[in-house]
């Protein structure tokens, strides 16, 4: 994206109303398999769009890092998705969600592979020749690391952005979840990442499990995410940041206190 367009936040349908009523709104990305190609668009989202609020889809079903080709239907829904809400861009994952006709339902993570890096680059492809905007790719929070791994993340995405052409969707607590869980430095890979490629970050809250950090996007975001947010910006301020919430909303004071964090930590105008 272009802009900035500043802070953001995830829409959907239980917040609507939060949402409609922030006076300084960036933009909002929803996830475009819940936005019909045809008929009405959703009450909240047309509003958004009267107001001049940009609206990004955020597509969870493309599967890009599959083997099997990307299902042209997905593509064309997302494109259709994209032109209705004359958005900018869209984005999708860095990941597989259905292997062998069976769909999991979840995102899965990828080795990181020369093959795998192969297979997201032709998906990608296939997907920008139909596809009216760029798109924006997002890697993923994994617990877990493939024992065939040939590269390390920062070289893995580097490759696959530097091949594809596309943006970056930097998800900065999956930044911060990956590096807990693997024991690894944060600032490390923002250090070796393509931060000028970034087309706008993801920030979201997460908690301790069983000895993991999960990427639960219900619970508060944690200072560590924030002094991340705060970091990235001192080395490249992206042009924009969401806030992703998918359940466990908390009251509106609390919501507002969250997108004013993110503001100040990234430098941005206070969203509220």
């Amino acid at each position: 994206m272009t802009g900035p367009y500043g802070v953001g936040i995830g829409w959907r349908p239980e917040i609507a109303g939060f949402v409609a009523e922030l006076p300084g709104l960036g933009f909002v990305e929803v996830v475009a398999e819940s936005v019909p190609a045809t008929g009405p668009l959703p009450a909240g989202l047309a509003q958004l769009r009267e107001r001049a609020v940009t609206v990004v889809p955020h597509g969870v079903r493309l599967s890009l890092g599959g083997a099997e080709p990307v299902d042209p239907t997905r593509v064309a829904h997302l494109a259709e998705v994209a032109q209705r809400l004359e958005a900018p861009l869209v984005s999708e994952h860095i990941a597989f969600v259905r292997a062998g006709g069976l769909e999991a339902g979840h995102l899965l993570p990828l080795p990181r592979s020369r093959e795998a890096v192969d297979a997201v680059c032709a998906n990608v492809a296939r997907a920008q020749a139909d596809l009216p905007v760029p798109i924006a790719l997002e890697p993923i929070a994994a617990l877990f690391d493939w024992p065939d791994d040939e590269l390390d993340e920062a070289d893995f995405l580097t490759e696959i952005l530097e091949r594809t052409g596309a943006l970056l969707l930097l998800d900065i607590a999956n930044v911060h979840a990956n590096a807990r869980n693997r024991g690894t430095d944060p600032l490390a890979l923002l250090d070796r990442l393509p931060l000028e490629r970034i087309g706008y970050v993801h920030v979201a809250g997460g908690a301790e499990h069983g000895g993991f950090y999960h990427d639960t996007h219900t619970d508060p975001v944690p200072q560590e995410v924030l002094e991340l947010v705060g970091a990235l910006c001192a080395r490249q301020r992206p042009p924009a940041l969401l806030l992703e919430r998918d359940g466990g909303y908390p009251p509106a004071a609390e919501l507002r206190a969250e997108l004013d964090a993110l503001a100040a930590a990234a430098g941005f105008p206070a969203v509220t």
